[in-house]
């Protein structure tokens, strides 16, 4: 009898077993077919637009055809340095911080909680609250502005990247490191961080690819441009912003470019992740 029971119990837990398996694997395929056919549906409206003068050319007036978004692409590069520059440093040295002074306390579960909200904040406020405390005061629309709006945006993607990714690097490290005389500083800066970097850089990089499609702050912030902009204070163009601009406009020519733009963000993205994944596989942390 009991015999009987262990056995009816195991092949209960084994159809089970099946049956959420199997389901599992469908919602999976629906997935990455959901996924596979946006990317594919991009790809197939955009590529067969694909010229050269659409990276080296502006745009050209209403009626014309051809032109490009060289300005845009330019932009981009330059709302993306500015983010870098700024969000990267606060969020490796506030991870570091939480990770190794912070575990505890109220001050680390204050900083942790702040994060959590700031990611949390949709990006269009983000950009209202750029647009009062620096485009206001400055009387004008600016590539700095669009960058730290965009910066602001990736301090706790780069923040809890770095933190979990330390927190993986084992205390017997840090412990050897301790026992041979070395400072905590020295072995935080010599031994953990370096041990942790191919994880915090993937972070990173995953901040990246998260702002380099963000229309709404840059609007409130970075605006537009038609022509190149010069330098740091000047309104600048950039390729969600034109995407965005062009897909409403009631010109087919537009509509294109702006499929086009967005197969070449879309390759932007996907490149920098796997890039991350990459990286993160050759470097294996210990």
């Amino acid at each position: 009898m009991i015999l009987y029971k262990v056995k009816n119990n195991y092949l209960i837990r084994k159809s089970i077993n099946i049956i959420v398996f199997s389901i599992s694997i469908v919602y999976t395929i629906l997935t990455l077919s959901l996924l596979f056919f946006i990317f594919g549906y991009i790809l197939y409206q955009g590529v067969s637009a694909f010229s050269w003068d659409f990276f080296t050319k502006l745009p050209v007036p209403v009626g014309d055809t051809g032109g490009g978004m060289a300005h845009a692409i330019i932009g981009t590069i330059k709302l993306l340095f500015v983010a870098v520059a700024i969000g990267f440093p606060v969020g490796l040295m506030g991870g570091i911080y939480l990770s190794e002074f912070a575990q505890k306390g109220r001050f680390g579960y204050s900083v942790r909680y702040a994060a959590d909200l700031l990611n949390g904040i949709p990006s269009i406020v983000i950009g209202i609250f750029v647009y009062i405390v620096v485009v206001l005061p400055m009387k004008h629309f600016s590539t700095l502005a669009g960058g730290i709006a965009l910066g602001m945006i990736t301090i706790p993607i780069v923040l809890k990247g770095t933190e979990e990714f330390l927190n993986l690097v084992p205390s017997t490290l840090r412990e050897a490191g301790l026992a041979l005389g070395m400072p905590a500083w020295k072995v935080i800066l010599t031994i953990v961080v370096p041990t942790a970097f191919p994880g915090v850089m993937t972070s990173m990089m995953l901040a990246i690819a998260r702002v380099a499609g963000e229309t709404a702050p840059l609007l409130f912030t970075a605006f537009g441009n038609h022509h190149f902009s010069e330098g740091w204070m000047a309104p600048t163009a950039s390729l969600p912003a034109m995407i965005y601009t062009y897909s409403i406009s009631p010109y087919s020519d537009w509509r294109q470019q702006a499929w086009v733009a967005g197969t070449v963000l879309l390759l932007l993205v996907f490149l920098t992740n796997i890039l991350s994944r990459s990286f993160l596989r050759r470097r294996k942390m210990i």
